[in-house]
């Protein structure tokens, strides 16, 4: 199957509308017109790149499936990516064109990908550059029908018996988690209701207007909601978290502002989502509310001797096999849990683990402490260089500054000692990626003074 056909034999006739922005519609015939328009101005790929630089919009949609017709690679391009950044994606990837609102810029590019590739995704950057991964229209139909397997059999399986809630996509589509929920909502049958920025007054009212119930959205605007004026959310019923951790500190404030089944999430973009909830689980269980919910069908995990998250999905990213082992596993470089009823908690990323003199220091367990603090807004836990003891945990916060003395009685109060931050650096705000993650190694590039804390 060709990823193409998600719009071409999506079930809306022609005259039905499909995608909307904030203030425009287009109908699905206008859509399959475009695609098909725009395809036949690219001519023959033959599995040669485009890059295409769009905002969120109709456009994007009908070009991204113009180059599937074309028998060509999408690559994404944020518009909010420097000049800089654009020529790196186009170095990497050797387009023939590079499509923005300007119209169609050719390139000269002519490296062929390998066959069954559609799409060209970036890992995070978090602890590195970003790296380009080659996602097959095999393998992301699979992954999408693995996602709605049990999203179909919740509700009876078969046909659904009414049509399905639009889809709406409150992150950038050049980010995994905004072309992912672009390829699920048509996957579903479903409407696109795509946001540019996302901005909570402007969400609310989207919910609203399109009788969302059930969406996406990354941590920081589930912070942003929670922190906002808005004080109803209806008709909405469920939101995902994507992009980011969502700590059960954050998932809590949220459910508890708005009456709504807050389902965690997880995946990399290397091999899609493979743990998740269903709304069973969700009412079944709002003790696990924290929790990245249970795997999906057909994927296999287990967490080795040193806490490390494995994973076997059915399907991962062309160019992963180098990083399985003999079972099939991939390390996902997390730490983790699985408690007792099979649900999964991520505990922190292996590289961010703090050793104190051989004591573990997760910086996500201090991090959810002092954000129980009311001058606090921000936080990441670092590890500092230390003589004797190693590393040493020093806490970044932003917020409303307060003595010292004041977070090491909280800490002290909640954690262990040797978990307790020997610093507290007040800063304007945390460096973190389109996404919203964390970048900790750019705390500790450009705030050099986090060497040598001392240990306490």
């Amino acid at each position: 199957m060709n990823l193409a056909d998600l719009l071409l034999d999506h079930p809306f006739a022609d005259d039905e509308l499909l995608l909307h922005t904030v203030d425009r519609s287009e109908t699905a015939g206008t859509a399959r017109a475009g695609a098909r328009r725009v395809a036949d101005g690219l001519g023959s790929l033959d599995g040669r790149a485009v890059a295409v630089q769009l905002p969120n919009g109709p456009e994007l949609v009908w070009t991204m499936v113009a180059v599937w017709l074309a028998g060509g690679v999408y690559v994404p391009v944020n518009p909010r990516n420097p000049a800089s950044e654009v020529e790196a994606v186009v170095e990497m990837t050797d387009p023939v064109a590079l499509v923005t609102p300007a119209g169609v810029e050719e390139r000269g590019g002519g490296r062929r990908c390998p066959d069954d590739v559609a799409f060209v995704m970036w890992t995070s950057g978090t602890t590195g550059r970003p790296k380009p991964i080659h996602h097959t229209h095999t393998a992301y139909v699979e992954l999408l029908d693995r996602v709605l397997g049990p999203l179909r059999a919740g509700a009876g399986g078969g046909a659904p018996k009414r049509r399905p809630s639009p889809n709406l996509i409150p992150v950038s589509m050049a980010l995994n988690a905004g072309l992912y929920n672009s390829l699920f909502g048509l996957r579903a049958g479903a409407e696109l209701v795509m946001m540019d920025r996302f901005e909570p007054e402007a969400f609310a009212a989207l919910v609203r207007r399109f009788e969302i119930r059930s969406t996406v959205l990354p941590p920081a605007a589930m912070a942003a909601l929670t922190d906002s004026d808005v004080d109803d959310l209806g008709p909405l019923k469920y939101v995902r978290s994507i992009t980011a951790p969502l700590s059960p500190l954050q998932a809590q404030r949220f459910a508890a502002k708005f009456p709504v089944y807050v389902l965690n999430g997880y995946g990399q973009a290397e091999i899609g989502e493979v743990i998740g909830w269903t709304a069973a689980d969700a009412k079944e269980h709002p003790d696990k509310i924290g929790s990245i919910g249970r795997p999906h069908p057909g994927v296999d995990i287990r967490v080795d001797d040193d806490g490390h998250l494995l994973v076997r999905p059915p399907n991962t990213a062309a160019g992963l096999e180098e990083r399985l082992d003999a079972d099939g596993y991939v390390d996902t470089g997390d730490l983790a849990r699985v408690d007792d009823d099979g649900f999964v908690w991520i505990e922190g990323r292996a590289g961010d683990v703090i050793n104190r003199g051989g004591n573990k220091v997760f910086p996500a367990a201090v991090e959810e402490v002092l954000r129980l603090s009311p001058a606090v807004d921000d936080v990441a836990v670092v590890g500092a260089p230390d003589e004797r003891l190693g590393e040493v945990p020093v806490a970044y916060l932003v917020g409303r500054p307060v003595d010292d003395d004041s977070l090491v009685a909280l800490c002290r109060e909640h954690l262990v000692p040797y978990k307790v931050p020997v610093a507290f650096r007040w800063i304007d705000e945390l460096p973190r990626n389109e996404v919203g993650k964390v970048l900790r190694k750019d705390l500790t590039t450009t705030h050099p003074e986090i060497g040598q804390a001392g240990s306490a």
